[in-house]
């Protein structure tokens, strides 16, 4: 039995018809890029496009998905690269017109090169366009070519629809912003396998080896456990490389006397986790580290506290701030009021990163922040990180001289209940005690 076998499929035609009803008469083209190369010939790992993938499950690359919505039509239809036996010798198995729709669900599937001629004619027939322009230029190019072709048909038959094509993204991103249960479940596992991997890092950590060493741990065990790999390339910072917020050289030497922040999330079917942990390299972590940790760690448990339904993103982020605000205030690094250096920013030296962002398909998931330009309530089903952090630049003047090195954040994903939240990593402790003890073996 594969690795999470046990996980729901994910209901791809209840997607579809809830996009149909949106669409209306209008026709909507998704575009899976062809591979990219890595290196001269060798080319890069295929990740499908999380839009495309969230409503056909078709993994391949090169290939386009058209919804339409007019209901006398078939209204999925993929377009994809026919089947190659000396393709396949190389590769492996493809999908091919036949699997397109005998494993995908596609109403009618055709070979990529049918693809012109068919758009021209749906376009024809059809209302709005639907495309999201600006990934691929050429492909932008081809489609708009197609388009004039099948609105100068419309003209011929005195047509009023319209010859505008608009971006689907809003539409879309909306129903991929609210998980149901079964994306959740996905999500879950996903966060179960990061924290596992956290978890094995923390015990495995000891002055002398390299971050390097941590990043292939981890990384190792997201594969372990039947995932793609990592969402997103591996933080793994020791000491001041901790100050660098998107760190990802891995180079350094861990010394006894540092923290090391690690931030890192595996990608099991696009499903993404993200977690960050910083915990001590020596079992007795000097008081300076243990203060800036602490802070950290109370502003995260007061703005996971904060997440409900009704409350927002932004009243979140505040709430972390205020906490971390006050730290700051005691140890002088910032002066005034809490009420003035909120208003004023004067902490943004030392935590210039939002506290949240959606979490799913992708580690930077979609959805609107505002809705009519105000910060949108939270409602069951949405899911997020929480990652407040301090960071203390070896140049900051403005810390006092034992904080200046220390860098350290604690993330979490976090899904709205009907009840408040769910804290999906809780299986990768964060307090130092706790993280400790998995070292000790305690």
């Amino acid at each position: 039995m594969k690795p999470n076998s046990n996980l729901p499929e994910l209901d791809r035609a209840l997607r579809r018809t809830r996009l149909f009803e949106t669409l209306k008469d209008g026709l909507l083209v998704l575009r899976a890029p062809p591979l990219r190369m890595h290196a001269n010939d060798v080319e890069s790992r295929h990740r499908p496009d999380a839009d495309f993938y969230y409503l056909t499950a078709f993994p391949e690359p090169d290939a386009v998905a058209i919804f339409d919505g007019s209901a006398d039509r078939e209204r999925f239809v993929l377009f994809v690269q026919p089947r190659d036996p000396t393709h396949e010798t190389w590769t492996g198995p493809q999908a091919g017109v036949e699997g397109a729709v005998e494993t995908f669900g596609a109403d009618a599937a055709y070979p990529m090169s049918e693809f012109d001629g068919r758009l021209a004619e749906r376009i024809a027939n059809s209302g709005a366009l639907y495309h999201a322009l600006g990934h691929d230029t050429d492909f932008d190019q081809r489609l708009l070519k197609l388009a004039n072709q099948g609105w100068a048909r419309r003209l011929r038959n005195q047509s009023g629809r319209s010859r505008s094509i608009l971006d689907p993204r809003p539409m879309l991103h909306e129903m991929r912003l609210h998980k149901t249960d079964e994306e959740i479940l996905w999500l879950r596992r996903s966060a179960e396998i990061g924290a596992a991997a956290h978890r094995r890092a923390m015990a495995e950590t000891r002055p002398g080896l390299w971050e390097h060493e941590i990043e292939a741990l981890l990384e190792y065990e997201f594969r372990r456990a039947g995932t793609r790999g990592w969402a997103y390339p591996s933080i793994v910072a020791a000491g001041s490389h901790a100050t660098i917020l998107h760190y990802t050289a891995n180079d350094g030497q861990l010394g006894t006397d540092d923290l090391l922040l690690v931030d890192a999330g595996c990608d099991l079917d696009l499903h993404c986790s993200d977690i960050t942990r910083t915990w001590p390299i020596s079992n007795d972590p000097p008081a300076p580290q243990r203060k800036v940790h602490e802070a950290v760690l109370q502003a995260q448990l007061a703005a996971i506290a904060a997440v409900r339904p009704g409350a927002t993103i932004e009243m979140i982020h505040q709430r972390a701030l205020e906490v971390l605000c006050e730290h700051l205030l005691s140890w002088g690094c910032l002066k005034g009021s809490l009420e003035a250096v909120l208003c004023d920013g004067t902490y943004k030296p030392f935590y210039m990163h939002r506290t949240s962002h959606w979490l799913g398909l992708d580690v930077h998931d979609v959805g609107a922040y505002e809705v009519d330009g105000n910060p949108r309530p939270l409602k069951p089903g949405m899911v997020l990180t929480v990652e407040p952090g301090l960071y203390f630049s070896p140049r900051c003047e403005e810390a006092p001289e034992a904080f200046r090195g220390i860098g350290v954040r604690i993330e979490d994903d976090v899904v709205v209940t009907a009840e408040g939240c769910e804290v999906l990593t809780r299986d990768a402790p964060k307090d130092l005690d706790g993280m400790l003890n998995l070292r000790s073996g305690r």
